[in-house]
């Protein structure tokens, strides 16, 4: 739910085409300010924070050379943050590093 209004859900664009070639795209349809905010925060963290910083570089690993990978990680990046983010405030917990279940 958190995921979808923030726009950060995946939405493909099928128009005649079968599931297997439609390309998943992120919806956009929800708070730009928010997804704003929140792929700011990913964008620092993959840069600062030691856990995200992992979870960054194993995601992209082996897939340096594609075109905008890098934004395209920081995007899924900044939706889990989202979901963490939200599953802490539920919870009242706080931040443990094992929800980004790196490698």
């Amino acid at each position: 739910q958190v995921l979808k209004m923030s726009g950060y859900d995946l939405s493909a664009k099928r128009s005649g085409k079968t599931s297997e070639s439609a390309v998943p795209v992120i919806s956009k349809k929800g708070k730009a300010a928010l997804r704003y905010a929140v792929y700011q925060a990913a964008f620092i963290a993959s840069i600062r924070n030691k856990y995200f910083i992992r979870y960054y570089t194993n995601t992209l690993r082996g897939r340096e050379r594609e075109k905008g990978i890098k934004t395209k990680m920081r995007v899924k990046l900044a939706a889990k943050m989202l979901v963490i983010a939200w599953t802490l405030m539920k919870k009242k917990e706080l931040f443990d590093p094992g929800y980004l279940k790196i490698d």
